[in-house]
């Protein structure tokens, strides 16, 4: 395993409370993400410009996907809505099967275009770390099939490049699970432990998957980015120079450039730079993030 050191910059002191859910646009060379709440809202950022533009969120927002020919597919707590960014408008594609206290959470679309979103129970907190209840869904015309369940925080969804495995953690779990993919069903098979975090080293947030097949979870409460190779062996890792990164994803002309979202709520020692977005050059480049054909 070997440890790094790339520049880590602050790519925009943004002060988020929970940001999350970076996706690269390459049509428009821009950043968007989201505030999951306080307030909840989707951000977009041209790095080119530095022009900052924000799209305030009527409930919780777990995430979302840019779609095929505009506008994006938004993981609200209560259902998933079709979004124009032009317009504001948001519109209702399918309803939450979910009880209340259980809220919509983490998306992802596969290499094919497939969407799929968790849940976390709202409930869940340092002294309630497994209350269960989520399910974690693959969206089926205009059906939440769920697929896993048992759920208490659904996050670190990422696929291979090919689209055959699927990786997933329940956060409060402390390990990352994977999944055979048959990319033309989405049906899912061959569950398995992929890796366990040791006590006390924080839980796998967010992640992204790099065109090697290098699986980048982060490790929030304790400020690591990690890459673990196919096979689940630890290949690398990167002390940051804050607590509690989110999520991430490849960016920028050549898909070389990681950028990092952050909360400013939650456990660690923040330092003032907790809620930024923040951008790190890995040494490897991603795979464009796949568009919503739904």
């Amino acid at each position: 395993m070997r440890t790094i050191e790339p520049k880590i910059e602050l790519a925009l002191d943004v002060h988020n409370h929970l940001g999350e859910t970076p996706v690269w646009s390459e049509a428009e060379q821009a950043l968007y993400w989201v505030n999951c709440e306080e307030p909840p809202e989707i951000l977009r950022w041209d790095p080119a410009s530095g022009e900052l533009s924000r799209w305030a969120m009527p409930q919780r927002c777990g995430g979302f996907v840019l779609k095929k020919g505009g506008g994006a597919l938004v993981t609200l707590a209560r259902g998933l809505y079709d979004f124009d960014f032009g317009t504001g408008e948001l519109t209702l594609r399918v309803s939450s099967p979910l009880p209340a206290g259980v809220s919509l959470h983490e998306c992802v679309c596969d290499p094919s275009g497939r969407f799929w979103t968790g849940s976390i129970n709202d409930t869940i907190n340092p002294n309630n770390l497994l209350p269960g209840g989520g399910q974690f869904f693959r969206l089926d015309g205009d059906t939440l099939v769920p697929v896993i369940d048992g759920i208490s925080c659904a996050n670190g969804v990422g696929f291979s490049p090919d689209g055959k495995t699927l990786y997933f953690s329940d956060s409060p779990t402390s390990k990352c699970e994977a999944f055979d993919v048959d990319p033309s069903t989405g049906e899912l098979s061959n569950r398995r432990t992929f890796f366990t975090l040791a006590p006390g080293e924080g839980f796998v947030d967010g992640a992204t998957v790099d065109a090697e097949g290098g699986y980048w979870p982060t490790i929030v409460y304790s400020g690591w980015l990690r890459r673990y190779l196919p096979d689940g062996t630890l290949d690398l890792s990167i002390k940051l120079p804050f607590f509690n990164p989110t999520k991430l994803a490849f960016g920028g002309k050549n898909l070389d450039t990681l950028y990092v979202t952050t909360m400013s709520e939650g456990e660690g020692e923040p330092d003032g730079r907790d809620g930024g977005l923040f951008a790190l050059k890995p040494g490897v480049k991603g795979v464009p993030d796949p568009l919503f054909v739904g």
